[in-house]
């Protein structure tokens, strides 16, 4: 889960409905579309706060950057039953938010935003600038981060959401612990979670533990790729990533002193590469 340094928009970013045919979503938006527009897109327990850092940095290098919660997340509305989170209705609802940005966006996923990411572009290639992979691997999450998923969701149905909240604070790894956390950070992280939809919580983890292998299938399209990460990561091992990374032929970005939220761990180093990688496309 990432934990925003703050919560605080930057100067010149506007929190904002993002209409579209599938419904409206909270953003958070800065800059102009001078050399392009960016749409990035939180992983699973996340929302468009996760990204905050990189707003300023983006905006001031001549993009528009928006981040998006996606729906039945934080402060998305989404639907009351489970179908609704199926993998291809959230990528298509990532095609509706890009083609409500003008179309043609560079294209950013976080963890399961990166899966979703990718089913999007699989269905609509030509929709996109460019590709990237924030912290996301190749297929399903690795065999510890498979073991919580699984606790939680046999928890999720038969449990209150501040008490699952709390048994998931008890079942963090330790690289993911953090006893200096603001408590404005700490209470928005809890209050994001009581807010996000159960049932996108359930298909979310769902897809995480059974996600096919569709690296060759992306691979096929004409697109540019990017897969960035932490030096370490306690969802997929960052070697899996390597290899993915070599199979797309995409450009690499290892991030250094990061592990699986390189956009709050150290921002500057991921804003440089990613907008080394965007100004080539």
């Amino acid at each position: 889960m990432s934990k925003p340094p703050t919560l605080e928009l930057p100067e010149g970013a506007r929190a904002r409905q993002l209409r579209t045919p599938r419904g409206e979503f909270a953003v958070h938006e800065a800059g102009e579309p001078t050399r392009g527009t960016v749409l990035l897109v939180p992983g699973f327990t996340g929302s468009k706060e996760d990204f905050i850092t990189l707003l300023t940095p983006v905006a001031q290098a001549g993009y528009r950057v928006v981040a998006v919660d996606g729906r039945g997340q934080y402060e998305s509305a989404g639907p009351l039953e489970g179908s609704g989170y199926a993998q291809p209705e959230l990528a298509a609802d990532v095609s509706a938010q890009c083609a409500a940005l003008g179309g043609g966006v560079h294209l950013l996923g976080h963890s399961l935003g990166g899966l979703i990411c990718r089913a999007a572009v699989l269905a609509e290639p030509k929709a996109f600038r460019s590709f990237t992979a924030m912290s996301s691997g190749p297929a399903s999450v690795g065999a510890q981060q498979q073991e919580r998923l699984k606790l939680l969701l046999g928890a999720l149905p038969v449990m209150e959401m501040a008490a699952i909240w709390q048994a998931m604070r008890d079942l963090d790894p330790p690289e993911a612990a953090d006893a200096q956390t603001p408590q404005a950070v700490g209470d928005f992280l809890r209050r994001r979670w009581l807010a996000t939809s159960p049932h996108q919580l359930i298909a979310g983890a769902e897809q995480l533990l059974a996600e096919p292998d569709r690296v060759d299938q992306l691979a096929a399209l004409d697109i540019p790729c990017h897969v960035l990460s932490g030096e370490r990561d306690y969802a997929w091992p960052v070697e899996l990533m390597d290899d993915m990374a070599h199979r797309l032929g995409a450009q690499r970005s290892l991030i250094p002193g990061a592990e699986h939220s390189p956009a709050v761990e150290n921002p500057e180093a991921t804003a440089q590469a990613l907008l080394a990688f965007w100004q080539q496309h």
